[in-house]
């Protein structure tokens, strides 16, 4: 130990030492004052999110107005001009090729139907897509949803896909308020 006035190997007097120890209880107050400040902080950040979010989905709100305004334009003038060729096509047929009327008629009609029926199967596949079934299939594996009863527990070494394929082999029918449940 070093008598008073004496330095230390650090080259400070010891009573400097001693001042500088950190006091606990300063400490506690520093980590206060900082818990404090993080949670502002967060709250802060929280409260900005919120903000953005909130002006997000009101734009999105608005832009979607806008589009569907502009698809229902896109497709008023898609029709007319669908129309006009196949006018043109019918009167070149008719002219050009020598087919009578109701042939060349007939057969834009028939290729407007084909690319009607391949266009409403193509959305048909893709609405699947909006089933959410992966979703739907987990959130029943947690006992949630209309699919809950059906599905293992979340234990269950039974897979969820395994529950799925028998309930396509054997369809649900309706829940207990007389719904008629969904498969994934």
């Amino acid at each position: 130990m070093s008598a008073p006035g004496e330095t230390r190997t650090s080259g400070r007097p010891a009573s400097e030492d001693r001042a500088r120890a950190p006091d606990p209880l300063e400490a506690l107050r520093e980590l206060r004052d900082a818990g404090r400040a993080g949670l502002s902080a967060t709250s802060e950040a929280g409260k900005a999110f919120r903000t953005l979010l909130s002006a997000d989905v009101a734009l999105a709100r608005s832009a979607m107005g806008r589009a569907v305004a502009f698809i229902a334009v896109a497709i008023v003038f898609g029709a007319s001009a669908w129309l006009l060729i196949v006018t043109t096509l019918v009167i070149a047929l008719v002219r050009h090729a020598d087919w009578p009327w109701s042939v060349a008629l007939l057969t834009c009609a028939v290729v407007s139907l084909a690319v009607t029926a391949y266009g409403a199967w193509r959305a048909l596949y893709y609405f699947e897509h909006t089933r959410l079934r992966a979703t739907r299939r987990q959130l029943a594996r947690l006992g949630v949803g209309e699919l809950a009863a059906y599905m293992p527990g979340a234990g269950s070494p039974e897979s969820t896909r395994a529950a799925t394929d028998r309930l396509a082999d054997h369809p649900p029918g309706k829940d207990e308020r007389g719904i008629d449940v969904t498969p994934p």
